[in-house]
């Protein structure tokens, strides 16, 4: 393992960073917002883990590894078909994607059902599972904005989709299986 002996670079100084692949862009660069807002979400479900235990903390624990993965596949640019067979980039992959879904369903069938929109809060961890909701959609309308302008893996858009959805039921999911969620009551203050 290589033995960092500072901290800073130096080299983002005039406002320009470094790709996977070596190029060098401005920091504010879509594709960066779009890695940068998935490592906000990434830090979000590490303060969401403070108040998690047993499956949910390796559930979320689990996320947080493909979340560095799905930063690293942004990183570098194109969508994964003419990368270096010899080096391939690291990219989101399907079965990362289908493990979301199958965690989803897995908890959304302990759920109670929904009788309206759910307003962020309740215990702790429910809360802080909503900011990650929130955080990750925003992340996902960067990946979707950069995939409109270059090509980027496909998965990459799929998992982050899943991962608000996910979220969203381990939050209902915190909230005693949905029995303590806060519901949305329309036109409460008129």
């Amino acid at each position: 393992m290589v033995q960092l002996t500072r901290i800073y670079t130096k080299s983002g100084d005039k406002g320009k960073t470094a790709l996977g692949n070596g190029t060098r862009v401005a920091k504010n660069d879509i594709r960066v917002a779009a890695y940068g807002t998935v490592d906000e979400t990434n830090a979000v479900i590490g303060v969401a883990r403070l108040h998690a235990t047993g499956n949910v903390d390796a559930m979320l624990a689990r996320i947080q590894n493909d979340l560095f993965d799905l930063g690293a596949d942004l990183c570098t640019p194109g969508d994964g078909s003419d990368d270096n067979p010899e080096r391939p980039a690291l990219r989101i992959t399907p079965t990362q994607t289908e493990r979301l879904e199958s965690e989803i369903d897995a908890i959304n069938a302990d759920l109670d059902p929904l009788t309206s929109f759910v307003l962020p809060g309740g215990s702790a961890l429910s809360a802080q599972l909503h900011v990650a909701r929130t955080v990750s959609r925003r992340a996902e309308r960067l990946i979707v904005e950069l995939a409109g302008i270059e090509a980027i893996n496909p998965e990459a858009v799929r998992y982050i989709n899943r991962l608000s959805d996910h979220m969203f039921v381990l939050a209902r999911h915190a909230n005693n299986g949905g029995k303590d969620d806060i519901l949305w009551q329309p036109g409460l203050t008129r």
